[in-house]
């Protein structure tokens, strides 16, 4: 997370506000009850920054340790490395196939960003996807960051701040975040093109949608919080989409978590989103928001889906009928997935990492 330029800035800038975006998305109204937690037992632990995994029909976890630079298999209790490489991230399995993201980079510029494949036989490939988003930018028209601001006020704005906060297209980034893996297509949240990707079978990339943005107006407490000039408060501030999973829904939809790539404060709240996206039109329907860091979501055999908050420390559901409650409290969940009738998810990401197992009541 910290390696995509959109990431790092929403990582710097909500640092100082962490505490105070955490209230629940929205209160679900009287109707079916949503599910609740039963037992929860830890399948694996002290893995380095798990922000993303994949888990096998028989229970064997595939976690990409991002910090550390892993591909890690693990079963029954033995781990294995399957690759090594920076920022892994994007897990995703299918049968005895794994892909996975790499990115190499820091948090102003990004010089590789890669899907890999590893075959049954051990055979890896990879996809040059900073290739693709250089020649393509599918949000290189999109008008991002404070809008209508003077050169007086642009001038004040802090330095090290201007490429986040200014007005600002889509640049030139990718950071291959979370995968689906499908039977001909993998599905990518590139956390840095701002864009949900298809890579077919022969490793062509195309685009399937681009998030739409949100907005907000700047406030006095914001500017404040994040030593911005006062010229900036009353000014629209369009935040980035920033993908961050991708899973398939009961109704053949995609459904894709979203950070807002911008600043958040009190005074504006958690504004992380959950969209679905029709794989074959691309449009893009909102199914809800107001979550603390949504980095990751899975969606239940019932069309639940649960969105793992980073900064909120809880995991949210939404039922069918889009109501949003508060499903278990972890601290820091980043991946989270379904498997039998139980959820998985990597917790304590930025200490002692592990990877839980709650059921469901």
């Amino acid at each position: 997370m910290r390696r995509s330029a959109a990431l790092a800035a929403i990582t710097m800038l909500t640092a100082a506000a962490v505490t105070a975006v955490v209230a629940p998305a929205t209160a679900a109204p009287n109707g079916p009850k949503p599910p609740a937690p039963g037992a929860t037992s830890t399948l694996a632990e002290h893995l380095v920054g798990p922000l993303t995994f994949d888990v096998t029909a028989d229970g064997t976890l595939v976690v990409g340790q991002d910090f550390a630079g892993l591909l890690t298999r693990i079963s029954g209790g033995d781990s294995e490395t399957l690759a090594t490489g920076p920022a892994i991230a994007a897990v995703s399995i299918r049968g005895d196939v794994v892909t996975w993201g790499e990115r190499e980079g820091d948090e102003t510029q990004v010089f590789a960003s890669r899907l890999m494949r590893r075959d049954g036989d051990g055979t890896v490939t990879s996809v040059d996807v900073l290739a693709w988003e250089a020649a393509n930018n599918p949000d290189a028209d999109a008008e991002y960051g404070l809008q209508g601001l003077d050169e007086d006020c642009l001038a004040q704005i802090p330095p090290f701040l201007l490429p986040f906060v200014g007005p600002h297209g889509g640049a030139i980034d990718s950071h291959v975040y979370g995968s689906l893996m499908l039977k001909d297509v993998t599905y990518v949240a590139d956390a840095g093109a701002n864009a949900v990707l298809a890579v077919d079978a022969a490793g062509d990339i195309s685009t399937v949608a681009v998030l739409p943005p949100s907005s907000f107006v700047a406030t006095a407490d914001l500017a404040a919080s994040f030593g911005l000039p006062d010229c900036v408060v009353g000014h629209d501030y369009v935040a980035e989409p920033v993908p961050t999973d991708v899973e398939m829904g009961t109704d053949g939809w995609l459904y894709v978590t979203s950070l807002p790539g911008g600043p958040e404060d009190a005074s504006l709240g958690a504004r992380g989103s959950v969209y679905r996206v029709n794989p074959t039109t691309g449009e893009v329907q909102l199914v809800a928001s107001g979550f603390a860091g949504a980095t990751g979501l899975a969606v239940a055999p019932n069309g639940a889906v649960f969105v793992a908050e980073l900064f909120g420390d809880r995991v949210s559901v939404i039922t069918k009928r889009g109501e949003v409650s508060t499903f278990a409290e972890v601290p820091s969940p980043a991946g989270v997935e379904w498997q039998s009738g139980r959820i998985l998810l990597s917790t304590d990401v930025f200490a002692d990492g592990k990877v839980v197992s709650i059921g469901l009541r």
